[in-house]
């Protein structure tokens, strides 16, 4: 077997070089950023975003957060912008304490330019007292990412009202969701002493519909996650017309009641910041914050009443926005790699491995392969309909703990991924910074 060669960029056992399945490559190509997260903490208890240099493996600290503790505020799941030298990361709220910590409800959006490192932008504003605030959210986002253009970022959403209700009231309240943010839209909001209220830089709207209790055999969902941009540009509709939407794993009841995971879509306007068929973009007291008009959402496939019912993981679009591939179990219950196209049409079974495909799946940015991890080594598998045999090519070296997080450069020259290292204390292990050329 031909493995490709591998270069460690990383070598600090003592702390992770967490790449988070993100987009972590500079416009550039040239440096990879990342976040220090414990296994025992998580992002909590990440004080930096660092990034290391592809060719010297010089590593340079893009943030950091001074006395931080293991409750946070905590930094983490950093992403670079694919236009300009700059990155997007989770911050936990400055007014965590022990009691009241990090949480997926209580945190926000942090960007820094890295020509002016000394000012963060706060891109999500967020407003937990009524009457709440347009353009705001209440909550805390998380998978932070930008659009091909970089005009906008998506996100996944955790509502602290929702939270807080769902306490007091022992009903399920607290729903994960997705939203947008675009740039260049400040939002202000009522400020206070506490900490809890931030002003944000960009305009904010929840795009996607959850309930709690969806109807039995309906389209209907109560979780929302998995999302990501469909094609850099979106993709174009039977009209013609390209359209902006992001796609996403959504949570849905069978006929049975049991809860089954679907690919939807959904189609996000330009104009994010007028109210839609549900209520308001800011919510209630009692609801959460609804989709603007024109954010339309439609389930893609069809596997809830099926024997390999549910589709798993992120997303992944190719490059042009005509394919999303998604992780799915195939008649031999073995989960395999399906591609559909986002008007939901031709649905075709990509993989035919022995063994369940583990994940982090990415497209080559040529929209003509995807990497992932199976039976602890990533392949590379060509789109079509040849023989599978011919058609993938197994690139690194099985390891008993997969390589994990794959990202590859803009260029599709470099694929990046991490590898959990022994430190020698132990079970305990460490994750650093690998890269593989690509052939052409």
């Amino acid at each position: 077997m031909n493995y490709l060669p591998e270069k460690q960029l990383t070598h600090d056992l003592s702390y992770n070089h967490d790449l988070d399945n993100n987009d972590n490559f500079s416009p550039d190509n040239q440096w990879l950023v990342y976040d220090t997260r414990t296994e025992e903490g998580g992002i909590a208890a990440s004080a930096k975003i660092e990034k290391v240099n592809i060719e010297t493996r010089e590593k340079i600290i893009v943030y950091q957060v001074a006395n931080n503790h293991e409750w946070g505020p905590g930094v983490g799941a950093a992403s670079y912008s694919p236009t300009e030298n700059a990155v997007v990361f989770i911050h936990g709220l400055a007014s965590v304490t022990e009691n009241n910590p990090y949480q997926q409800w209580r945190r926000t959006g942090v960007i820094i330019d890295e020509a002016n490192v000394e000012k963060p932008i706060f891109m999500d504003a967020r407003d937990i007292y009524f009457p709440y605030t347009k353009g705001a959210l209440r909550g805390g986002t998380h998978r932070h990412e930008w659009s091909g253009n970089g005009q906008w970022i998506g996100f996944t959403y955790n509502d602290a009202i929702m939270k807080a209700l769902e306490d007091s009231t022992g009903e399920k309240r607290n729903l994960r969701t997705i939203g947008v943010a675009k740039k260049d839209n400040p939002v202000s909001v009522k400020q206070n002493n506490n900490g809890e209220n931030i002003a944000g830089e960009w305009f904010s709207s929840i795009v996607v519909r959850v309930v709690a209790n969806p109807k039995f055999g309906s389209d209907e969902i109560s979780n929302a996650a998995g999302d990501s941009w469909v094609g850099k540009n979106g993709y174009l509709k039977p009209d013609g017309k390209r359209q902006m939407a992001r796609a996403f794993i959504g949570t849905v009841r069978n006929k049975n009641g049991e809860s089954v995971d679907e690919v939807f879509i959904v189609d996000i306007p330009n104009e994010i910041d007028v109210e839609g068929e549900y209520g308001a973009l800011e919510g209630t007291k009692n609801v959460l914050p609804m989709p603007p008009k024109g954010a339309t959402q439609r389930r893609l496939t069809f596997t809830a009443e099926s024997e390999s019912a549910g589709c798993i993981g992120i997303v992944r679009s190719s490059p042009e926005g005509d394919l999303l591939a998604f992780l799915a179990k195939d008649k031999q219950n073995v989960r395999q790699i399906f591609t559909i196209n986002p008007n939901g049409e031709n649905l075709n079974q990509i993989t035919f491995h022995k063994t369940d495909v583990e994940g982090s799946l990415r497209w080559h940015p040529s929209g003509k392969s995807v990497f992932y991890i199976c039976a602890g080594s990533i392949h590379q598998c060509e789109i079509g309909f040849g023989d599978f045999e011919t058609r993938v090519q197994q690139i690194s070296k099985p390891s008993y703990i997969s390589p994990t997080n794959l990202v590859i450069s803009h260029d599709g020259k470099i694929l990046a991924f991490n590898r959990a290292i022994t430190r020698g204390d132990g079970a305990k292990h460490s994750k650093q910074i690998y890269i593989i050329k690509l052939n052409d």
